[in-house]
């Protein structure tokens, strides 16, 4: 009814997933970054657990990560999960396209056949994921069932990956102590919250835009109400933006403002909704804002200087040369529309090195300590990209300045362009477009010996000074460990000429940057590509 008088081809706000009007928020690239991150582990992890409230978006991002799976991904989803174990494993199967004629009622038998088409999925490179909706509707009988599911295993990794969506209940669900054997094998959770104030207003002008508005109907005090009485609830947001654009027709009136949009959350929200996110909506944004400028303050307090022990090198003048490179500036752009980009490129970077969540705090990786957990080292520091490149290791680099710093992915390097991932997404600019947008500011993290100190220099010995006699070996030819081995004189030459090789002030010391070097050396673990040009 309303639409030729807004401009609009169809409606903006229905409540229907269609991907055309998929809006990403940060929390939910997070969120679907977990999702990936936990199936990307294949499967030699545990469960991935989702859950968010209702209308916050969790059914939108199942679409989006059954898009983005490998091809070599076998899916079970499962939507309707009050069922009994029996009728679970029934299901699992029929989604599978498994043979269960005179099966049906069998656990045994259903598990029987389920377990072969793992094994024979596993000999073919097949990868099998477990998608199951609306978790928190699960019984204990079916959670526990579901762990069986699991236990077929190779030595090394897990048949089955198992995704659990569901509402907040079902954090709760799984703190009962019948069910700590599931929760423990739990690697991967996130929370979807709803979006906040300006992500209310982003959502909002996407959805119109896509539906072929040219003019923004709502008002600045129009958005701030539909965020007020919605609560970010992107599913709410679009009933009560819904509502309002057809009383604005009704009335002919071409602007939206706090009134009529106030008038449409009261007929379209329930009475219990309306009375919460009135009563609490107020006080939650200050809550919420409070609590963001307390971590940003704490993170600026605890920030990590970047070491100054990179050698400089000529690096590409930041000038305008990239400009008109188009995958530059799709970069540019994103940088610009980016605010938060760390939870997900720390996210990613763990998972290149098969880190388990569960053990590492993203969070904590974020902040990049020397030593994040014992066997993880991370560095802050300043270089050019060909030093980096000569790491020949995935690293992060950082965008911007602190606090605001933005992390990106650097996956790989040409001889004409880079490979970049920032918030899930993939670029490939050129080398000069890149240095018109990094200063040379990077983070890396990477695996060390456990035992391995965090500097070693003349006179040492022990198990880290073998660890680096091994990998200078591989270095220069020269000799490995050997039994008393120390760090001599004829070391700490070899260490020299290891740190001028990448461009490391040649000190004769082992610290952070020569550590990352050493570490280099060793083929284990995830690398460049070089194919991209």
């Amino acid at each position: 009814m309303y639409l030729e008088h807004y401009g609009l081809r169809e409606a903006p706000f229905s409540i229907t997933p269609d991907p055309r009007y998929v809006f990403l928020s940060d929390r939910h690239r997070d969120a679907l970054a977990h999702l990936l991150y936990g199936i990307g582990k294949g499967g030699s992890g545990g469960f991935v657990q989702l859950t968010g409230e209702v209308g916050t978006g969790k059914t939108t991002l199942c679409r989006l990560l059954l898009e983005q799976l490998p091809e070599n991904t076998c899916v079970a989803l499962v939507l309707n999960p009050k069922l009994s174990p029996v009728e679970l494993v029934e299901t699992v199967c029929e989604e599978l396209k498994l043979g269960i004629d005179g099966k049906r009622g069998s656990l045994k038998a259903l598990t029987d056949t389920l377990n072969i088409f793992l094994l024979d999925a596993y000999a073919q490179g097949l990868r099998v994921v477990l998608i199951i909706d609306e978790a928190q509707n699960l019984s204990t009988e079916s959670l526990e069932q579901v762990r069986l599911l699991t236990n077929l295993e190779t030595p090394t990794q897990k048949l089955l990956q198992i995704i659990l969506l569901g509402q907040p209940e079902l954090r709760e669900v799984l703190e009962k102590p019948e069910l700590r054997q599931l929760a423990q094998r739990i690697t991967a959770r996130y929370h979807l919250t709803p979006l906040d104030a300006s992500e209310t207003e982003a959502y909002v002008r996407h959805r119109m835009a896509v539906a072929g508005c040219t003019r923004q109907p709502f008002t600045r005090l129009g958005l701030k109400a539909l965020y007020r009485r919605s609560g970010g609830v992107p599913r709410l947001i679009n009933i009560i933006a819904d509502r309002a654009l057809m009383a604005g027709f009704a009335r002919d009136q071409d602007s939206l403002g706090e009134r009529l949009v106030d008038r449409a959350a009261d007929e379209t929200l329930p009475g219990h909704a309306r009375y919460w996110l009135r009563r609490h909506g107020a006080w939650a944004a200050l809550v919420v804002v409070a609590l963001v400028a307390a971590a940003g303050t704490w993170a600026w307090q605890h920030r990590a200087a970047p070491p100054p022990a990179f050698v400089d090198e000529p690096k590409p003048e930041a000038t305008a040369t990239g400009a008109g490179d188009e995958e530059g500036e799709r970069l540019r752009a994103a940088l610009a529309a980016a605010p938060d980009t760390a939870l997900i490129a720390y996210t990613q970077l763990l998972a290149r090195w098969h880190v388990d969540a569960e053990q590492i705090s993203v969070r904590d990786a974020a902040r990049c300590p020397a030593l994040i957990a014992p066997g993880l080292a991370c560095l802050r520091g300043h270089a050019s990209l060909e030093q980096l490149a000569r790491f020949d290791r995935p690293l992060l680099l950082l965008f911007g300045k602190a606090p605001h710093e933005m992390p990106a992915v650097l996956q790989g390097v040409g001889k004409e362009r880079v490979r970049i991932d920032l918030s899930g997404q993939r670029y490939s600019p050129s080398r000069e477009a890149l240095a018109s947008l990094w200063d040379g500011d990077f983070s890396v993290l990477w695996r060390v010996p456990a035992n391995m100190p965090a500097r070693l220099d003349r006179g040492a010995s022990g198990p880290g000074v073998d660890w680096a006699l091994n990998r200078l070996k591989s270095f220069d030819g020269g000799d490995g460990a050997s039994p008393g081995a120390n760090f001599d004189a004829a070391m700490q030459a070899r260490v020299e000429k290891l740190q001028q090789a990448y461009g490391i002030r040649a000190d004769g010391i082992i610290g952070p940057e020569t550590l990352f070097a050493l570490s280099a050396l060793d083929d284990d673990g995830p690398h460049l590509s070089r194919t991209m040009d």
